[in-house]
């Protein structure tokens, strides 16, 4: 599922091969994941125009528009993709989104596309149709992001109320970009119990998360996305601990399923 390393991924796609290109059409024919512009709306919008820059806060990501035009919104959902297509359908850039069992071309899934003057396409491709296209998405009602939270504003974010640390960092208003996979990881190199309260956590347990933070993140954005976190061998019945063996737990924080160690991230 998109976190922050896959939506800086698709990030990466567009501004190597979307921005620049004059737009000549539009394909806002989904009224869910296009919500809740109707159909025309966004291409009367944007024909003609050109994505100029591609930014990312946390797993949001927008686009700016030539000639003072609308910021054109893109959320990924759960399984959305950005791919970019050459006129004859043949794949210019899209991630790893081919290496996980899609056929290259197979494009039945894109529920928004652009269409460039050469013929070109970007495409939101969606299977679960989780994403969301929309102008003007209000980027203002997002934290700091993840990867350039100064160390002031994450104690803050971990300094105020009683609620479970696992809750508090998938809390995008307090901090952006930390997922359901991203969060597990973080306490699990912190060895801090996902059920903490905020409210207990010492300074040296704040120290560890943020150095944790800034680890988990760095790394899979290097290596390619979430699914190369080595917390991840916590997860499922036969799930074990990567450190010292131990047969893992889990319970429910901030509404997501949530592994972790019972040894080193005791309550």
């Amino acid at each position: 599922m998109p976190e922050l390393p896959e939506v800086e991924n698709a990030r990466t796609v567009i501004a190597r091969a979307g921005l620049h290109r004059r737009i000549v059409d539009v394909d806002d024919h989904d009224t869910w994941v296009c919500r809740p512009h109707p159909p025309g709306q966004i291409r009367a919008a944007l024909v003609d125009r050109e994505l100029t820059v591609a930014h990312r806060r946390g797993k949001s990501m927008w686009c700016e528009t030539s000639e003072d035009g609308p910021v054109l919104g893109i959320h990924l959902g759960m399984s959305g993709k950005i791919v970019v297509a050459d006129a004859d359908g043949t794949e210019v850039d899209g991630g790893d989104y081919w290496e996980r069992g899609r056929a290259a071309g197979d494009y039945r899934y894109a529920r928004f596309a652009l269409t460039f003057a050469d013929g070109g396409r970007l495409m939101l491709v969606d299977p679960r149709r989780l994403g969301r296209i929309r102008l003007d998405p209000p980027i203002e009602e997002l934290g700091p992001d993840a990867t350039a939270i100064t160390p002031e504003q994450f104690r803050a974010m971990l300094g105020r109320g009683t609620a479970p640390v696992k809750a508090r960092l998938l809390d995008q208003h307090a901090v952006a970009g930390i997922g359901n996979l991203l969060a597990d990881d973080i306490l699990w190199r912190a060895k801090v119990h996902p059920g903490r309260p905020v409210d207990e956590l010492t300074t040296d347990d704040v120290s560890a998360l943020l150095r944790a933070t800034r680890y988990a993140i760095r790394t899979s954005v290097r290596d390619g996305g979430v699914h190369t976190l080595g917390s991840l061998k916590l997860r499922g019945p036969d799930g074990r601990c990567p450190r010292d063996g131990s047969p893992s737990e889990h319970g429910v924080y901030g509404g997501r399923t949530t592994w972790f160690c019972p040894v080193d991230q005791r309550r």
